[in-house]
C-alpha cells in the first residue's frame, strides 16, 4: 500500500469541489463561490496527512456544460491534461475524485465521467464519486440506494463513493467527513497511472472500437468525432482539444500553483 496518493478533484462548477476540500480538512483553507463561476483559475495541491498516509489533492478548475462553445470548458480541460502531464513528472495518478451534485444524474455528469476517465486517463485510474448538497436527506446514503442503478444505465462505475453535503456548521457536516475519510483511507493505492508516450489517443481510439474499419493513423478530425459524439463537446471545442491531444505530452505543466 502506498503511503502517498496523488488524487485529482474535478467536476462541473458549483458542484462543490471547494467544499470537499474544507471538509477533508476541517477547516477553512479553500476558497467557495456562491455561485457556478469558477473561483479557482489554476491548479492547486491540497496536503492532508491521515493516519499515516500522505494525501496531495489537486482541484481542478470547475467544467462547465461540454455542449457550449466556451473558452473556459476548453482552459479547463487543457489544464486538467496538463495536470495530468505534470504528475506523471511526480509519480502518477492514484485516484480520481469526481463531484456530482445530489439531483438527477444527466448526460452532462456522463460526459465528463468519460473525458476525465476514458479519454484523459485511458480508464486506467480507479474513479471514486463525491455526492454533494445532500443536507436535505434524512439519511444521504439513501440518494446511492435510489440512484446507483441510474448511474450504472449511464455507464458511471466507481469503486467506492461518499455521500455528503459540505455545508459548514450543518447538522450533518460531521458525518460528511466521516464518509469522505473513510473513501479516501478505503483505496489501497495499487499502481499509478502515468501519461503514455505520444500517439496514447489512438491507442484509446482502437480499444473502443470507435472507428470500423479503423485507420492506422487517427487524424484530428476522427479525434474530433469522437469529442463530440462520446463527450458531447461542441465541434469548435472539440477541434481546439483535437490538436491539444495530438501535441506532445512532455513539456512542463504551466498552470499548477503549490499551498
Amino acid at each position: 500500500m502506498s503511503s502517498s496518493l496523488n488524487i485529482i478533484l474535478f467536476g462541473e462548477s458549483g458542484v462543490g469541489k471547494s467544499s470537499m476540500i474544507n471538509l477533508i480538512a476541517g477547516r477553512y483553507i479553500a476558497e467557495t463561490s456562491p455561485d457556478v463561476r469558477p473561483c479557482t483559475m489554476s491548479h492547486k495541491a491540497y496536503y492532508f496527512p491521515v493516519n499515516g498516509r500522505s494525501y496531495y489533492i489537486w482541484d481542478t478548475v470547475g467544467l462547465e456544460e461540454p455542449e457550449l462553445a466556451c473558452n473556459g470548458y476548453l482552459a479547463a480541460i487543457e489544464q486538467s491534461y496538463e495536470l495530468i502531464q505534470h504528475l506523471t513528472e511526480q509519480g502518477g495518478v492514484d485516484l480520481l475524485l469526481f463531484c456530482i451534485r445530489g439531483n438527477r444524474v444527466t448526460g452532462t455528469t456522463q460526459s465528463n465521467y468519460r473525458l476525465f476517465h476514458e479519454v484523459l486517463c485511458r480508464s486506467s485510474v480507479p474513479i471514486a464519486l463525491v455526492i454533494t448538497h445532500l443536507e436535505r436527506e434524512d439519511d444521504m446514503e439513501d440518494w446511492w440506494k435510489r440512484n446507483m442503478k441510474n448511474l450504472g444505465k449511464y455507464g458511471i462505475k466507481a469503486v467506492g463513493h461518499a455521500c455528503v453535503t459540505g455545508l459548514p456548521n450543518h447538522s450533518k457536516c460531521h458525518e460528511s467527513q466521516e464518509n469522505i475519510t473513510r473513501l479516501l483511507e478505503g483505496h489501497n493505492g495499487v499502481g499509478r497511472f502515468n501519461m503514455p508516450p505520444e500517439g496514447w489517443f489512438i491507442d484509446f481510439l482502437r480499444r473502443f472500437g470507435l472507428f470500423a474499419p479503423l485507420k492506422k493513423e487517427a487524424t484530428q478530425q476522427d479525434i474530433k468525432k469522437v469529442l463530440t459524439k462520446r463527450c458531447k463537446l461542441d465541434p469548435m471545442v472539440a477541434e481546439e482539444l483535437a490538436a491539444k491531444l495530438e501535441e506532445s505530452p512532455s513539456r512542463p505543466c504551466r498552470h499548477v500553483s503549490f499551498l
